[in-house]
């Protein structure tokens, strides 16, 4: 594996300042599993500008330790790439974009870099998975060689507002934007409202997510007519690295559905929070208007006001907008999935009997916590496509149990590094599982997971003719087959675009 690391995080490691534990079990765990950790030529041409001598030459000394990525790829005359990335504003700019090129053009694996538009310019390429954090990288190559990741640490629970310090940490930039924000508090705590908290180890917020049901207009530039909506008045995670955020994304969605609302919506003051801008975007808000504070406001709907809407958008830009609705019309297939028990189980931890509406915590397993999931197998098949149904088949136990959408799907690929890339921080699989894997030609299929439906049993299934044996690859079922599902499970077809 070739890791290529941001030179701010190398600086950070080699002067003489106390170095974060995670970033010292980072570097303890690649040194010990062999991973190739470069750095680009071009950041040490960076610091050669430096114009402080002394520093400039203690700096270069000890980074020269370092191997350098070999004649790394530049962008000058990848059009593509260039228009995806954006104008070159400055020299830093120039920089990153050199850096990230690298990464684009599978040069490396992975890059780790705490520089947030470093991170934003990932989201653009589409290659986010493979730009690592400091904690996102721990996380992943805890997993990836020694499982630990498997592990569940401390729960978010649902806890009243009242129950909360107010002088914590976690409310400090709400406290600088919000002048008003103690006697905010105090009202929410007054009212009863509930929120979900992850506490950390040292007994500090590590992410807060408050929220309330809302009936009335809301004032911006934009006209947004009195409606019943779901209003996230908190949205705060610095515990990074366990996907909480994707979390908080899953249970605003599940909260709306179970209350019978389609439209939830958070304000926010310009260039506070592009991180959290980043993320909603992925499913489905989008900036409307701005309210009388100077806060732009973010709406997303769970189903479209009409079907002109959907017109110009692709099946997969309808799941994407509208989650958790999605579209299972005839430009789509219908496939069955099967899954061995301890990989769905690794992926789907909100089964039916611990929905949000009845847990009392949730686990931290992290690949349970995310919306967009990875999937590895040996089907030979190679009809799947964006945007295809995909039913999970939990092998063993002989059942249909969860539906998700088909965001990207690779085939044949049969090298070790060529599966990460494709998978990246969404694995549920350890080096010794790829490895054997890899033995084979693999599909990896990247997917967004929706709904739990049934359970239907192997047996149920077969007296519907739906199959007629346990199904040991990917297999296509017909419209016909897979609308009788959704009859037999009565979900709500408001979600259900055809």
């Amino acid at each position: 594996m070739r890791v290529l690391i941001d030179t701010n995080i190398l600086i950070c490691r080699e002067d003489d300042r106390v170095i974060s534990e995670n970033l010292q079990n980072l570097l303890a765990i690649m040194l010990k599993f062999g991973v190739s950790v470069l750095i680009h030529p071009q950041s040490i041409e960076d610091l050669q500008q430096d114009t402080n001598k002394q520093r400039r030459e203690i700096m270069l000394s000890k980074l020269r330790a370092y191997p350098l990525l070999e004649k790394p790829p530049l962008p000058d005359n990848d059009f593509v790439f260039l228009n995806n990335i954006g104008p070159v504003n400055d020299h830093n700019t120039k920089i990153d974009n050199i850096i990230i090129y690298s990464l684009y053009r599978d040069a490396t694996d992975f890059l780790i870099t705490e520089d947030k538009d470093i991170h934003k310019k990932a989201r653009k390429l589409n290659i986010e998975d493979r730009v690592f954090s400091i904690s996102d990288a721990l996380r992943f190559m805890e997993g990836y060689f020694t499982k630990e990741a498997f592990i569940s640490p401390p729960s978010l629970v649902q806890e009243p507002v009242h129950n909360m310090n107010i002088n914590d940490p976690i409310f400090d930039s709400l406290k600088a934007s919000y002048k008003e924000f103690g006697e905010w508090f105090k009202k929410i705590s007054r009212e009863g409202r509930t929120s979900w908290v992850y506490h950390r180890e040292d007994g500090k917020i590590g992410a807060l997510l408050i929220y309330k049901i809302e009936d009335e207009s809301i004032v911006s530039t934009v006209d947004i007519p009195k409606k019943r909506r779901l209003k996230i008045s908190s949205f705060k995670v610095t515990f990074v690295g366990y996907k909480i955020g994707e979390l908080f994304i899953k249970i605003v969605c599940d909260i709306a559905v179970k209350n019978d609302i389609n439209e939830v919506y958070f304000t926010i003051f310009p260039n506070t929070d592009e991180r959290l801008i980043d993320l909603t975007s992925e499913y489905g808000f989008r900036k409307t208007g701005t309210n009388p504070r100077g806060e732009e406001v973010y709406i997303k709907r769970t189903m479209p006001e009409s079907r002109s809407i959907l017109d110009n958008l692709s099946p997969l830009e309808i799941d994407v907008q509208y989650y958790p609705s999605f579209y299972d019309g005839s430009q789509v297939r219908k496939f069955i999935v099967p899954i061995r028990p301890k990989y769905f189980n690794r992926l789907f931890t909100d089964l039916p009997e611990r929905q949000l509406h009845q847990i009392e915590s949730l686990g931290f397993l992290i690949e349970g916590n995310t919306i967009r999931k990875a999937y590895i197998c040996h089907s030979v098949t190679r009809k799947l496509k964006t945007g295809d149904v995909i039913l999970f088949y939990v092998s063993e136990q002989h059942k249909i149990t969860t539906l998700g959408i088909v965001e990207s799907v690779d085939y044949g690929l049969q090298n070790v590094s060529d599966i990460l890339r494709k998978v990246g921080k969404r694995t549920v699989y350890s080096l010794e599982d790829i490895e054997d894997i890899a033995l084979k030609p693999t599909t990896v299929i990247i997917f967004r997971h929706h709904f739990h439906i049934g359970p239907f049993v192997f047996n149920k299934l077969k007296s519907q003719h739906i199959l007629k044996r346990p199904p040991e690859s990917i297999t296509e079922i017909s419209d016909e087959s897979y609308r009788e599902l959704l009859r037999m499970d009565g979900i709500d077809e408001r979600f259900i675009i055809h």
